[in-house]
């Protein structure tokens, strides 16, 4: 599968002043064996509680982005190795998150593209707090559920939902 440049998007963008072309800041790493993905988003937003992001990758994926708002929290790690095979498993195409994650070597080896602010080796306390498919403010971006999201080595970048 082809993925379109986060960078000939902007160029093609670059006039925009509607707003439904969103660029996230420049902080997150790469962590997944995938350095490229893109698809449709699905959202989860959390504090330091991973239950609905285990619950999502758990579920099918198909082709989708999971995108974590976990409030930019570097204390617990929201995604680890067993979570990135589930999603692997699930036909995710990537997940972002807005916080932690851990198993940096495992994450390497998983075939999902995976972007965080950090890493971090302390799991989460599963309390099923959260929400799931709701919008999400990453890094102070709107990113709602049903958005298209591309992220490659020069970015990332979230649209509506093609045609």
């Amino acid at each position: 599968m082809s993925i379109e440049s986060t960078c000939d998007l902007c160029d093609a963008h670059v006039a925009d002043t509607d707003g439904d072309f969103r660029v996230l800041p420049g902080v997150f790493h790469d962590y997944g064996g995938r350095t490229a993905f893109a698809g449709p988003v699905a959202t989860v937003k959390c504090h330091e509680d991973n239950s609905l992001v285990k619950a999502a990758v758990e579920s099918p994926g198909a082709g989708r982005v999971l995108v974590v708002d976990g409030g930019g929290s570097l204390r617990r790690a929201l995604v680890g190795g067993n979570l990135a095979a589930a999603a692997a498993r699930s036909g995710w195409a990537g997940i972002v998150i807005d916080g932690a994650v851990r198993d940096r070597a495992e994450l390497a080896a998983t075939q999902v593209g995976i972007r965080a602010l950090g890493h971090v080796p302390l799991p989460t306390i599963k309390r099923g707090q959260g929400q799931a498919d709701v919008p999400v403010q990453i890094q102070g971006v709107w990113v709602r559920p049903g958005d298209r999201l591309v992220a490659d080595a020069d970015g990332i970048v979230v649209m509506p939902p093609a045609g």
